[in-house]
């Protein structure tokens, strides 16, 4: 073992005396693999903030890595700003830890001399997010790993703008953090301290009120439109924090007839009935689908733990619950938002959608009907933020009318600047409903989307590559990427994007994108917050089979390649 690693391990022997992190560390004394994992480097500060394994060591989320992070985003915002305007808003998810370590950062902002206002109770990502905002705060934290598995957990930072943190603010935190050592630099006291000096307070509960208020505003029903709110819906919030804004939001609006997943209703960090609480995964919904067959309910729903990713099954043609993608809902949600503005009068001059370059192109074409224009960024929701503070900015900002990814985040209002399940939920149901008083069905709308547009299929593969060992692996498969592809499946590869050189103005980023003909496009990138490579493969053909049939082939010449 790298006598670097031993030495830490030892250090960490005689200084951590939190009793958890003390317990592993006793416990994997004389596992070498186990100790290089868990300090072969320091868990990576990004864009994303921090994301790891809960335990022991500087590759794990802790009270000492979270300590760390917070001290050198204290010492980032005594630089950057004036001393009436340091504050922090924080809150946190139902993830174990979630709470420690969300009290640990508030501790470190009070010894620093940065107020921190945080939430009474678990709260989801795009409250965080409102409340930044709406308290004038320097910066913005919420605890949690989204949809990763249970044994993870994560550090999100915000801007004052509400949107996580950019490139540049990423590094220049990451550059204080790397001062310090994570034992002798960090200045903290208890969270019960702080609340009793008032460096710590909760935040009011008006500014929930006014989320939800601000959520319910992005309604598109006028008084003479006629809809169903007693139609049959199933919700589930994984066991996460969606379960009081949702319920709330739809309840205040007049949607009654709800029915929770009761195994998933509470908050549980271990998420014992779905041990990947990603809406995007089937295993995650089948109960929630389950439910929804005994309730004759047309429409599931589930949000991740952070609540900030929404995904929904709905009935097919045969009777049975199929699950919609994240393209599909977002592009049933982009017609609806559309064509309602335009009977509403209440279309901007120049309307606004922005997605990323993984989502679904066919998008592009739905927005181009009802002459909307559509900005493209690169992946993560912060760079849609980012969009509509550029309006913001221009005096445009309700120009903005939407915005999605392909992974399952939706905003269709500038009151927050990341991805908002309550939001997404709202609107879903609402259009849900809308359609129900016409005898439609969610199903037969997306089926007429394909019919007026073209068929397209969009999918998502995950590849995982755990530890030092792992993330070479992917860093090699990227160069070999990089070396050049003339054809996938035979389809001739027309050009490739390479956005680590820079782009459109956006920022640089390890992302290719092959653009082949016939309007198809494979896209590859390491995640930046999974040991996970990613590949998106966008197939257009003349209907669902042959569309199938191509995306498999193009799938197995890329894991060929991946190995």
């Amino acid at each position: 073992m790298n006598q670097k690693i031993k030495k830490e391990y030892q250090r960490w022997v005689e200084l951590a005396k939190d009793h958890d992190v003390a317990m592993e560390l006793t416990e994997i004394a004389g596992d070498e693999g186990r100790i290089e994992d868990a300090f072969y480097r320091n868990l990576a500060f990004g864009t994303g903030g921090l994301r790891g394994v809960i335990g022991a060591g500087t590759n794990r989320m802790n009270i000492y890595t979270v300590a760390k992070a917070s001290q050198g985003l204290a010492d980032y915002i005594k630089s950057n700003f004036e001393p009436e305007k340091r504050s922090i808003a924080v809150s946190y998810d139902s993830r174990i830890k979630s709470g420690l370590f969300a009290e640990t950062a508030c501790g470190v902002f009070a010894a620093n001399g940065i107020h921190a206002y945080i939430y009474s109770e678990l709260m989801p990502t795009p409250c965080l997010s409102y409340a930044v905002r709406t308290l004038h705060c320097a910066a913005g934290i919420m605890v949690t790993a989204s949809h990763n598995p249970s044994k993870y957990n994560g550090y999100k930072v915000y801007g004052a703008d509400g949107c996580q943190i950019t490139t540049e603010a990423a590094a220049l935190i990451l550059k204080e953090i790397e001062k310090l050592d994570l034992f002798a630099d960090v200045k903290q006291i208890s969270f019960e301290d702080g609340m009793k000096k008032n460096d710590v307070s909760y935040i009011p509960d008006s500014v929930y009120d006014d989320f939800t208020e601000a959520v319910k505003r992005e309604s598109l029903l006028s008084d003479d439109v006629q809809i169903d709110k007693n139609v049959s819906i199933v919700y589930s919030p994984l066991n996460g924090t969606g379960l009081k804004p949702v319920l709330r939001a739809l309840q205040e609006s007049g949607y009654k007839n709800i029915t929770t997943v009761k195994e998933q209703e509470q908050p549980d960090g271990h998420f014992p009935t779905c041990p990947y609480p990603n809406p995007e995964i089937r295993e995650a919904m089948e109960l929630g689908i389950e439910y929804a067959k005994k309730c004759n309910a047309d429409l599931f729903l589930a949000t991740d733990p952070d609540c900030d990713r929404v995904g929904i099954a709905v009935k097919n043609s045969a009777g049975n619950h199929v699950l919609l993608s994240g393209n599909e809902v977002g592009m049933l949600l982009l017609d609806y938002i559309c064509s309602r503005r335009i009977a509403m009068g209440c279309m901007p001059e120049d309307p606004v959608m922005v997605k990323t370059v993984v989502t679904i192109d066919m998008a592009e074409r739905i927005a181009a009907h009802y002459g909307v224009r559509t900005i493209n960024v690169l992946t993560g929701f912060k760079f849609i933020g980012e969009q509509i503070g550029f309006l913001e900015a221009q005096g445009k900002e309700k120009s903005y009318i939407f915005g999605f990814e392909e992974s399952y985040g939706y905003l269709s209002g500038s009151y927050v600047r990341d991805k908002d399940a309550v939001n997404g939920a709202f609107l879903i149901c609402e259009m849900y409903a809308y359609y129900a008083a016409k005898g439609i069905t969610l199903f037969e709308k997306l089926e007429e989307l394909y019919r007026t547009y073209g068929y397209c299929l969009n999918t998502l593969h995950s590849y995982e590559f755990d530890g030092s060992a792992g993330f070479e692996k992917m860093q090699g498969i990227m160069k070999q990427f990089r070396s050049g592809r003339e054809s996938f499946a035979d389809k001739k590869v027309e050009r490739c994007i390479d956005y680590s050189t820079g782009v459109d103005g956006l920022p640089k980023s390890d992302v290719l994108k092959y653009l082949l003909e016939d309007n198809c496009s494979v896209v590859v990138r390491p995640s930046g917050t999974e040991p996970k490579l990613k590949t998106y493969l966008s197939v257009s053909a003349p209907d669902m089979e042959q569309a199938g049939k191509l995306e498999e082939r193009i799938r197995k010449e890329l894991e060929e390649i991946i190995g």
